[in-house]
């Protein structure tokens, strides 16, 4: 199925990608997650995820990643386009469901929107 959206989501990937992010972006956060946000210069969504081994062992804390990812992935519309992404997940994102992530997710976004620069 094609999206009508012309915007494309990719993984953010190397540390010095995250350290610009956190250093020069500007953040937003609720009880679940922390979303961090740049301008890139480019008209691609690029999302990078962050979950700290205090969430658990690595079947927990990739199990939050995969949801994190599909939510980004059926969502890109909601994303800037040509903005960089990182978002944090933190400790009561473990207990969390989909729809409770995706709701989150939704929320701090409205926040990002609201507190641009």
């Amino acid at each position: 199925m094609n999206n009508t959206n012309s915007k494309k989501l990719v993984n953010l990937k190397r540390n010095t990608e995250f350290r610009r992010v956190y250093k020069y972006g500007y953040s937003a956060a609720d009880k679940y997650l922390v979303i961090y946000k740049l301008k890139s210069g480019s008209d691609l969504v690029r999302v990078g995820f962050t979950i700290s081994k205090k969430l658990g062992k690595a079947v927990v804390r990739n199990k939050i990643k995969r949801k994190l990812k599909e939510i980004c992935r059926l969502n890109v519309e909601k994303f800037d386009a040509g903005y960089d992404y990182v978002i944090i997940a933190r400790i009561p994102a473990r207990e969390c469901t989909y729809k409770q992530l995706e709701y989150s997710v939704f929320n701090v976004l409205k926040k990002l929107k609201k507190n641009r620069r």
